[in-house]
């Protein structure tokens, strides 16, 4: 969604495994070249453990993927299983063949050959284990005895067991110290330090093609605070703050998004650093000033009164706007509420219906409640829907009113229509109230749903691409010349050809939509929008 706007060539921080975007702190690199290390030339048992998030199976799958040839690979990742079912789930990893049926000293039987075989061609067989905290003892000791299966010089199988820190207390128990003896290598993944983290950052905004900076320092520092520098938290703060700052056309992002963004995502609400700070030194304060308060009480207890008391130190009383749970409550907070307030008042107004019979009146059509579907009725009148997620650059560019999908403070859905925006401002329509809102404030309770009704130029309502033909191309032909004031080329205006395949390509990279030289709904609702007729609903007046 926000990638193009950011000029990446994709999600730099999705929380799939992708070992292209492993960054390789000094913890994790050590471990990468352990496992490597011990797959290549030793035997017995390796474990790595670290807690949730810190970047275990996005290790494995890069280990995975630098494996030398001669070696094959046993990997199960769903550990919660009998001993019966595990000693299979290595076979079938290994195609080792198998009877129908057959008994566990069968599946045994059935491995140790195989991997008698292996070594005879020269070729090392790893088992890889993931979420290894969840494999019970008795499969566990099934592990175990599987070391057993060896040669006079080497053994047959190496181990890999990877989980979170329950790993190293299972290990731990006094009935395993038999297998724990046989671990060879132990490695444990900490979290990223601030510098690290930070690195974290601008390594997988690189490998999604960031030219510029996007996180400021300010992010930075809140990201690593808010995530405890864990690697998952990282991404998913991230890619929340990535999104809020596209709905808002903000190209850098600062520790107040990243704030917001990690309350959205963790379900509760953080403060600023500083204030933390400021509160302990305010207590501090306090409790000097009532020290000094009653050692002066007892003094004057004991000594005669003066016509003149010494005054008592307090600290500085906050603003009233200050003193209570509210911090810095700024106009745009004040702007938030006041729509919250209208939510809350005009609720009963705010569902489809209203919302649908409002946008279709702007282009002079008609909504009946309760009969056909509304996008169906709006196709009957000439007009398509159009339902996605975007920024305020995308209603820009479309320039037709819209419905916006807003949560309020209790999550509920409101359905609003958008009639104009203009200098910061943006009207909104419930039913037959207008307001006028701030974006900012509505940024707090929107995420980028929106509806989009649209008049296209033809019943067909598709896509135009090269060798195509119809009035339809000949409308997007003369409209394109229009914009770039050009007279009408004298060939077959009707044929899509590769003239007007390159000028959709150069629109489509002026508006910055997908350049792939097909004129789809987005382009063709952008071009609709630049071209508008009379009488067409607009967002942005001219």
């Amino acid at each position: 969604m926000y990638t193009s706007f950011f000029g990446l060539s994709e999600k730099p921080f999705s929380i799939t495994p992708d070992p292209r975007y492993l960054y390789l702190s000094e913890r994790h690199a050590d471990a990468l070249a352990h496992l490597l290390y011990g797959i290549t030339e030793s035997g017995g048992f390796i474990q790595l453990t670290g807690e949730v998030g810190t970047g275990k199976t996005t290790l494995l799958r890069s280990l995975l993927e630098q494996l030398p040839e001669n070696v094959d690979i046993a990997l199960i990742v769903n550990p919660r299983l009998g001993r019966g079912d595990f000693l299979e789930t290595i076979c079938q990893e290994l195609h080792v063949p198998l009877a129908k049926k057959h008994s566990e000293k069968d599946l045994v039987d059935a491995l140790n050959k195989h991997l008698l075989q292996a070594h005879a061609d020269g070729r090392r067989v790893v088992l890889m284990v993931d979420e290894a905290q969840n494999l019970s003892a008795d499969v566990l000791e099934q592990v175990r005895l599987l070391t057993n299966l060896e040669t006079t010089k080497q053994k047959l199988l190496q181990i890999i067991l990877v989980g979170q820190p329950e790993l190293r207390k299972l290990l731990a128990r006094n009935d395993l110290r038999q297998l724990a003896q046989r671990i060879t290598s132990r490695f444990h993944l900490k979290p990223l330090d601030r510098s690290e983290s930070s690195a974290y950052l601008q390594h997988r905004l690189k490998i999604a093609g960031a030219a510029g900076e996007i996180f400021l320092p300010s992010a930075r520092r809140e990201i690593y605070r808010l995530s405890g520098g864990v690697p998952r938290l990282i991404n998913v703060i991230a890619d929340r703050a990535l999104l809020g700052a596209y709905t808002r056309e903000l190209t850098t992002i600062n520790g107040a998004l990243v704030r917001e963004a990690a309350a959205e995502v963790q379900g509760r609400q953080y403060r600023p650093a500083w204030l933390g700070w400021a509160a302990g030194a305010l207590m501090l304060g306090a409790t000097a000033a009532l020290a000094m308060g009653i050692g002066q009480f007892f003094e004057q207890r004991t000594t005669p009164t003066p016509d003149i008391q010494p005054a008592i130190v307090l600290p500085a009383r906050l603003p009233d706007k200050q003193a209570g749970s509210t911090i810095d409550e700024t106009p745009a907070m004040q702007q938030a509420a006041s729509l919250q307030s209208i939510l809350q008042e005009y609720a009963a107004e705010t569902g489809t219906d209203n919302a649908f019979e409002t946008l279709l009146g702007l282009w002079r059509g008609a909504y009946q409640p309760g009969q056909k579907p509304a996008c169906q009725q709006a196709s009957e009148q000439g007009l398509r829907c159009v339902f996605q997620q975007g920024s305020w650059a995308q209603l820009r560019q479309h320039n037709r009113p819209v419905i916006l999908t807003l949560l309020d403070e209790q999550g509920l859905e409101h359905h609003l229509v958008l009639r104009l925006l203009n200098d910061g401002m943006a009207k909104l329509l419930i039913g037959d109230h207008a307001f006028d809102v701030t974006m900012e404030a509505i940024a707090r309770f929107w995420f980028g749903d929106y509806l989009l009704v649209w008049q296209p130029v033809s019943d067909d309502n598709r896509a135009l691409s090269l060798g195509m033909t119809g009035a339809d191309v000949r409308w997007l032909r003369e409209n394109l010349d229009r914009l770039n004031g050009y007279a009408t080329a004298m060939h077959d205006s009707e044929l899509f050809d590769q003239e007007l395949q390159q000028n959709v390509r150069e629109f489509q990279r002026r508006n910055r939509l997908r350049i792939d030289g097909i004129a789809g709904t987005q382009t063709l609702i952008t071009l609709a929008s630049a071209n508008s007729q009379p009488g067409t609903p607009v967002l942005i007046r001219p």
